[in-house]
């Protein structure tokens, strides 16, 4: 029997489920087109997740048609069809560290999981669940770069929900990258990734309300927002973290002002770095409020300090991910309008997907453009809500 773990706070009260709930050992707690009720029991999976069977996911289902569907295009008798259904297991393919570039359930499950950590930490199980995210994002970042990227600024670029978990995420990657650039030693990113990833742990509730509210903070909020480093500090060691680098980055992730790294302690400058990627981030998601920007204003306003000079971390951010990173709209000189898939060799030539033909219409299928080539080059950068077009990242990950 072939088990798939359900992650912490993915059931709800009210769901109708389309597939059975089963506990670790395969056995049956809640069939298949059961209404999940409010009562402690639903409450407690809810908490600590469940398992579900590999066929009766979508996921499962969709591989298994599209399997279906080859071998009939290629001819396969009823019975070849029929023992593939019987005997059909899809495994994503995974690479060294088991993460598949394209596979999107993993994805979910990764937002999923960092959601619940940030909103309901509990210091029984907060660092073996954040240290697992966090080496599994890392390894995603390091093996599938472009990819991961990719559905990152998407997710984050295109609505409000669960602001505060994708934020983090992206940080997490951005910091990452940016620290690679400025030619930092893995254990330096190892904890400026934790850092990344809970920098706003004190508020993440209230960054997900603040997402989604089309009025201004009101005087309580705000009064949640200030010196929110400490309290995450202060919270994070109540959770068990004794890493005092970790918990000084924190603390000061908004009072690393401009200037140089140069002459700064290492908790300044990795602080720094968490300012300039937490700036970046925010201008490329929407809120309820306000729109996101376009790749390029996000680039200008990580690459200009608050007093409007050229800052060192932000230039290192930008050749780190382009000026055009993957995930970002751009319109094409030939009159075509797509997605960054890939980095460039240079910041302004990454690869393209096109998604809209010179005349406006959707073309079939993603069609890679070379943005080094004059026709094809980059005209204009493009803000999320400029593309009247449902993306189809399926599609796009064919591309990896």
């Amino acid at each position: 029997m072939d088990l798939i773990p359900l992650p912490p706070n993915s059931l709800r009260v009210g769901q109708v489920l389309d597939f059975s709930v089963r506990d670790a050992e395969g056995h049956l707690l809640f069939a298949r087109g059961q209404v999940l009720q409010n009562s402690p029991q639903v409450q407690a999976l809810i908490q600590r997740g469940a398992f579900v069977l590999a066929h009766e996911t979508k996921e499962y289902q969709r591989a298994l048609a599209h399997k279906v569907d080859t071998m009939m295009l290629q001819g396969a008798t009823l019975g070849a069809i029929s023992r593939a259904r019987g005997d059909f297991d899809h495994r994503p393919e995974r690479g060294p560290a088991g993460a598949a570039p394209n596979d999107q359930a993993a994805w979910a499950d990764l937002q999923l999981r960092c959601h619940a950590l940030l909103r309901e930490p509990r210091p029984e199980d907060f660092l073996a669940r954040f240290g697992a995210l966090q080496q599994e994002m890392l390894a995603r970042i390091g093996q599938h770069t472009d990819a991961a990227l990719m559905l990152l600024i998407l997710e984050a670029s295109q609505d409000w929900q669960h602001y505060s978990a994708r934020h983090a995420l992206l940080s997490l990657a951005l910091g990452e990258l940016c620290a690679r650039q400025l030619g930092w030693a893995e254990d330096i990113r190892q904890v400026l990734a934790q850092a990344a990833l809970s920098m706003n742990i004190a508020i993440s509730g209230l960054q997900d309300r603040l997402a989604a509210q089309t009025e201004r903070p009101d005087e309580a909020q705000r009064a949640q927002l200030v010196a929110h480093g400490d309290r995450g500090a202060e919270l994070l060691a109540r959770l068990g973290v004794g890493d005092a680098l970790w918990l000084q980055v924190v603390r000061l992730h908004h009072e690393a002002g401009p200037g140089p790294l140069a002459g700064r302690s290492m908790p300044e400058q990795m602080a720094r770095v968490l300012r300039r990627v937490d700036i970046y981030g925010a201008r490329l998601a929407p809120r309820r409020s306000r729109r996101a920007l376009s790749g390029a204003q996000a680039a200008r306003a990580a690459y200009l300090d608050e007093l409007q000079q050229p800052d060192e971390v932000g230039a290192a951010l930008i050749k780190a991910i382009g000026l055009y990173p993957p995930g970002s709209l751009v319109r094409l000189a030939n009159g075509e309008v797509g997605v960054v898939a890939k980095r460039g060799h240079s910041a302004n030539e990454p690869l393209v997907a096109a998604l809209l033909g010179k005349s406006g219409n959707p073309l079939s299928e993603p069609v890679p453009r070379d943005t080094r080539l004059a026709g094809q080059a980059i005209a204009a950068s493009l803000a999320p809500h400029e593309l009247k077009l449902l993306l189809n990242t399926e599609k796009l990950l064919k591309l990896y």
